[in-house]
């Protein structure tokens, strides 16, 4: 079943490569995407066991991951009907290939425990999503697709440095020489200090730039302004979780070698940093899809907050996964129809929206409240788990930060948000031959309803699954 994750959606890419009709190709992207999701409910219901040699294993870390992707792609795929109906004067076999190779890589990503072929697959995803941000193939998307395959791939390249680095430390330690996450973590407390120490700056500054943690954070506003929205979906609520996921293994592997402390830290620091910088920036934008990029870094900042205060905060943290990944969604999904609507992504253009889209203005402006962490949306059970925790700890500080930064990202927000959906339709205001349709709107309010009920209830097995994942990253005492 491990090899039908990542097989299955590598056959979607041949079959649409191999179609020649645009509005045929969306509905095969579609079916695959249903299939992957019935191929990943079943192994969430029956695990397979472990691979001989222990290259891939799918833990509860690995299956909350897997579980918010697979989610989250099935309704970008849907989506992509009725969106790429109104993009018939671009051909879609590029961007319907990326997306399905993107996913298979994802799915090699939440499977493997082996940290070199890890690596392997999230270079993968940067480099099959990059042709899909040029999509409007304009002078503005391509600087921001040269942008991301830079910044991305040089941070990537840094964390195989740090992969190096590891793999000296077992060289030095004179153990096996291994990067499979089981063998590192039986062999941590023989390796090399210095050289574990350096592999986890390396690591944490590569991965970190791939989530978007400031400073690291350049290409994000860029790439999730000029990409389709659907690709901002699976950028902001997919991608970023993988490399969430890859930070829990080096995170695994400080657990084991006693050198927690170090690197909660760290993450803290450039958490808070990261929260702050969307503060800063989130007020007063001119393009209401760059705020969405800023929302971005706001909510990887909260992710390693999370991590780096430990406790509770931990489910915290694994829950946002969830939370955040569908909220984007909505977020995205919706924002793609109001420019599409209004050909623009200017916040001056902008206005009534709920006038001319009722559907999809409605559904950004219950997106905003949900991803500011207000109740009863989930992202308000994790944001309040992870500041409680704080406060539980005795870590006033950084829940002071914390909720300092949650109030001006929301104030800063709804100062963009709020005239956008409100008031008259500009007179000047361009006329599009857009309208909502079920296909275009039904995905993201779909997501709504899911993210509403996780904020007012937990089902019993994702629960115990939270659970299990935050047993893995609990700081031994």
């Amino acid at each position: 079943m491990f090899a039908a994750l990542i097989l299955l959606p590598l056959a979607g890419a041949i079959v649409t490569w191999l179609i020649p009709y645009d509005r045929l190709r969306p509905k095969v992207l579609s079916l695959f995407a249903l299939g992957h999701l019935g191929i990943v409910i079943h192994v969430l219901t029956f695990t397979p066991p472990e691979s001989p040699g222990g290259w891939f294993h799918l833990d509860a870390l690995g299956k909350i991951v897997l579980l918010s992707t697979s989610l989250l792609f099935l309704f970008c795929a849907v989506y992509s009907i009725g969106y790429l109906f109104y993009r018939r004067e671009r051909s879609n076999r590029v961007l319907c290939i990326g997306l399905l190779i993107c996913l298979a890589a994802a799915s090699l990503v939440t499977i493997t425990h082996h940290l070199g072929l890890m690596w392997v697959a999230l270079e993968t995803t940067t480099i099959s999503m990059a042709p899909l941000i040029y999509f409007n193939r304009n002078a503005r998307s391509i600087e921001a697709t040269w942008k991301y395959l830079l910044i991305c791939s040089v941070g990537v390249a840094l964390a195989l440095i740090g992969l190096y680095f590891l793999a000296y430390a077992t060289i030095v330690a004179k153990v096996e020489p291994s990067l499979l996450l089981d063998d590192l973590m039986r062999d941590a407390g023989q390796l090399s200090s210095g050289w574990v120490h350096a592999a986890f700056v390396f690591l944490l500054v590569g991965f970190g730039s791939k989530m978007g943690l400031a400073p690291l954070h350049t290409w994000k506003p860029d790439a999730y302004g000029e990409a389709p929205g659907l690709v901002g979906a699976m950028l902001a609520g997919g991608l970023v979780n993988l490399a969430f996921l890859a930070l829990l293994r080096v995170y695994q592997l400080c657990l084991a070698t006693k050198e927690i402390a170090f690197f909660q830290n760290a993450l803290v620091v450039m958490g808070l940093i990261s929260m702050l910088f969307a503060a800063i920036f989130m007020a007063r934008q001119a393009d209401f899809k760059r705020m969405l990029a800023y929302s971005s870094v706001e909510h990887v900042g909260i992710m390693a907050v999370a991590l780096g205060i430990g406790g509770k905060a931990i489910f915290g943290a694994l829950f946002h996964i969830l939370a955040n990944g569908l909220t984007k969604g909505v977020l995205f999904l919706s924002s793609g129809n109001i420019h599409r609507s209004y050909n623009s992504k200017s916040t001056v253009q902008v206005r009534g929206a709920l006038r001319r889209l009722p559907w999809s203005g409605g559904l950004f402006l219950a997106g905003f409240i949900a991803i500011t962490g207000s109740p009863p949306f989930a992202p308000f059970i994790s944001e309040f788990t992870i500041v409680s925790s704080a406060f539980m700890q005795g870590r006033m500080l950084v829940g002071a930060l914390f909720l300092l930064s949650l109030a001006i990202i929301f104030i800063g927000m709804a100062l963009t948000v709020l005239p956008m959906v409100m008031g008259d339709v500009p007179e000047d205001s361009e006329k599009t031959s857009y309208r909502d349709s079920l296909l275009t709107v039904g995905p993201p309010l779909v997501l709504l309803l899911m993210v509403f009920l996780l904020g007012v209830w937990i089902p019993q097995p994702l629960m115990d699954l939270l659970r299990e994942g935050a047993a893995l990253l609990e700081v031994p005492q």
